[in-house]
């Protein structure tokens, strides 16, 4: 009787599990990515791609810019295969590609993704020897973002062009803390990334440069001395307390506050600050170029947040469908439905530029795309020079040698030593570095 029970309990279980419906293993993606607003609102929409791809569920690590690069970049060196997904800029893209850390993505591609509709500065920056390392998600230059009614009560008027000696006036016109209001917001806070993303730009349209032909440090030259000696300035007189603190974010957070008269940043805050949902000043916001002195040579800088496919990840397939579909003009179309035309993920397509919505409706957006056009990383400062790259390098060392120096040129800021002092060690301290890691790319 046992025996017949068993029989009919096995061919009962047989046919359950023949019934049952078929699944698959889910493959999960995970992605390291920065914590910036765009990036929020990409993890709040994808959804959507999980709706679309059900057997793929997205895993997110969100980072602070500085951790980001470092956790990133120590996997992708390492192999660890720890990320499916990294978001990462112009400086990683060529290099970590040529160096076989990332995986080339223009035959992952499908034909409607319309590769040629980015555009071309940012396209080149993500690529090496023909080949396509990062999708860009979003791209930018940097601009000059004002209080157009405070200009006004000032009897201000900011110029088609504003250089620095510009900016230092309307600074001085404009300080007014104890009413909460700083003449003007810069990134203060440590970092390649950081601080040196912007004072980059001011050392380059200051005449400076950071080797020269041969390779050598100019870190102690005249040009970086009267570019960091306005900086400090500006910041010493008419920024905001503890600006030595501040990167993008917290830049972000002071101007849509209504704390900043002025700020010199990234061109991708602009439909931020012209959002009155998030912005208090986004019916006074004023843009303008980012100032010059010398020379406009590489006064706006040139970046891109892409997304790039490690070597290491178990799940190619999945990951470049993943990317494709966060830089693709269906996503942009996505954005613009949920949270309005300014919110875009700007810089990156043609397409973006050519829809009247988003015209009409951001006024910021024919600067910002003349601006990254204009943008030329391949002639970015007045004097000849042997590397690629307006606010970074393409080069393996310069995360450490921009490191060290932001460092450096925080402790002039905050008055722990003198200009000379901080550049006199900026200049040896680079040249350690160059003379340890190197400048083949």
């Amino acid at each position: 009787m046992f025996r017949h029970l068993d029989r009919v309990l096995g061919a009962l279980l047989a046919a359950l599990y023949l019934c049952a419906p078929a699944t698959r293993a889910q493959t999960i993606l995970t992605i390291a990515t920065v914590n910036n607003g765009d990036m929020v609102v990409m993890q709040r929409l994808s959804a959507e791609f999980e709706r679309q791809h059900p057997d793929i569920k997205l895993d997110w690590v969100v980072l602070e810019e500085n951790i980001l690069r470092q956790k990133t970049t120590t996997d992708a060196a390492t192999h660890g295969g720890q990320y499916d997904v990294v978001t990462i800029g112009p400086l990683e893209a060529p290099i970590w590609g040529r160096r076989g850390w990332l995986l080339p993505l223009e035959g992952r591609l499908a034909p409607a993704y319309e590769v040629d509709d980015l555009l071309k500065p940012i396209r080149d920056a993500a690529s090496d020897r023909g080949h396509l390392y990062a999708l860009p998600f979003y791209a930018e230059s940097s601009l000059t973002y004002y209080r157009k009614d405070l200009f006004a009560a000032a009897g201000l008027h900011m110029p088609a062009q504003p250089t620095y000696q510009d900016i230092a006036r309307f600074a001085k016109a404009l300080h007014n803390p104890a009413k909460g209001t700083y003449g003007v917001c810069l990134r203060g806070k440590p970092g390649w990334g950081e601080n040196m993303a912007f004072v980059s730009t001011v050392v380059n349209t200051f005449g400076g440069r950071w080797f020269d032909e041969g390779w050598s440090p100019q870190l102690d030259s005249p040009e970086w001395h009267n570019a960091i000696s306005t900086y400090v300035d500006l910041l010493q007189k008419y920024g905001p307390p503890g600006s030595s603190s501040n990167g993008f974010n917290e830049s972000l957070t002071l101007f849509e506050n209504g704390r900043c008269g002025m700020w010199i940043d990234a061109t991708v805050a602009a439909g931020t600050l012209s959002d009155s949902k998030q912005s208090l000043v986004a019916n006074t916001v004023g843009f303008a170029p980012a100032p010059t002195a010398v020379t406009p040579r590489g006064a706006q800088w040139l970046w891109f947040w892409g997304l790039g496919v490690p070597s290491a990840t178990r799940h190619p397939e999945a990951a470049a469908a993943f990317v494709q579909w966060a830089t693709s003009k269906e996503y942009i179309r996505l954005v613009a439905d949920r949270y309005g035309w300014p919110a875009v993920p700007p810089g990156t397509r043609h397409s973006t530029y050519e829809q009247p919505q988003y015209l009409v409706s951001a006024p910021f957006a024919g600067l910002v795309y003349r601006s990254i056009l204009a943008a030329d990383p391949l002639s970015p400062t007045l004097k000849p020079v042997p590397y690629t790259g307006i606010q970074c390098i393409v080069l393996p060392a310069f995360p450490t040698i921009g490191n060290q120096v932001g460092q450096l040129i925080a402790a002039v800021l905050v008055g722990n030593m003198t200009l000379d002092d901080g550049l006199h060690k900026a200049q040896a301290a680079t040249q350690r570095v160059v003379q340890r890691m190197g400048v083949e790319r």
